[in-house]
C-alpha cells in the first residue's frame, strides 16, 4: 500500500499512516499553529488593506482641493477676461483710428506755428499795426 505523503507545520514529512498514528492533542496543537499563521497572515492583509485605504483617501482628498482649487483659478481667469472683454469696448476700432490718422495728416499739426513765429513774420513782411492790434487783442480777451 502507497502511503501518500503531506508536509506539516515545521516541513516535517508525515505520510498518511503516521499521520493517523498522532496523538490528538498533538493533532489539536498543529489545527492550532494552522489557525495562528493564517489568523497572522489576515490582520497583516488587514493592516495593509487599512494602510493602503489610508493611503487612498489622502490621494482622494489631495486631487480633491487640486481640483477645487483649479476651479477657483478658472473662475478668476473667467472674470478677469470678462473684464478685459469690456474694457476692449472703449478702445478705438481700425476704422476710427484711420479717420483720426487722415484728420491729422490734413491738419498737418507740424506746420503750425506760434503766437511769437506769426508775429515775426507779420513783423518782417512788413504791416506795421502788427503791435497794435495784438495790443488790442490782449486787452479785449
Amino acid at each position: 500500500m502507497k502511503s501518500k505523503m503531506f508536509l506539516s507545520q515545521g516541513n516535517v514529512l508525515i505520510t498518511m499512516q503516521e499521520q493517523f498514528q498522532i496523538d490528538p492533542s498533538e493533532r489539536v496543537r498543529l489545527l492550532e499553529a494552522r489557525y495562528d499563521n493564517l489568523r497572522d497572515r489576515v490582520l497583516i492583509v488587514n493592516q495593509n488593506m487599512i494602510a493602503e485605504y489610508k493611503k487612498l483617501h489622502q490621494e482622494i482628498k489631495e486631487v480633491n482641493q487640486d481640483v477645487r482649487d483649479l476651479k477657483s483659478e478658472m473662475f478668476e481667469i473667467k472674470n478677469s477676461m470678462a473684464k478685459i472683454a469690456e474694457e476692449l469696448r472703449f478702445f478705438a476700432k481700425k476704422e476710427q483710428l484711420k479717420v483720426l490718422e487722415k484728420y491729422v495728416e490734413f491738419w498737418n499739426p507740424l506746420k503750425f506755428v506760434t503766437d511769437s513765429q506769426l508775429q515775426k513774420a507779420l513783423e518782417n513782411r512788413g504791416d506795421k499795426n502788427t503791435r497794435t492790434k495784438k495790443r488790442s487783442l490782449q486787452s479785449d480777451g
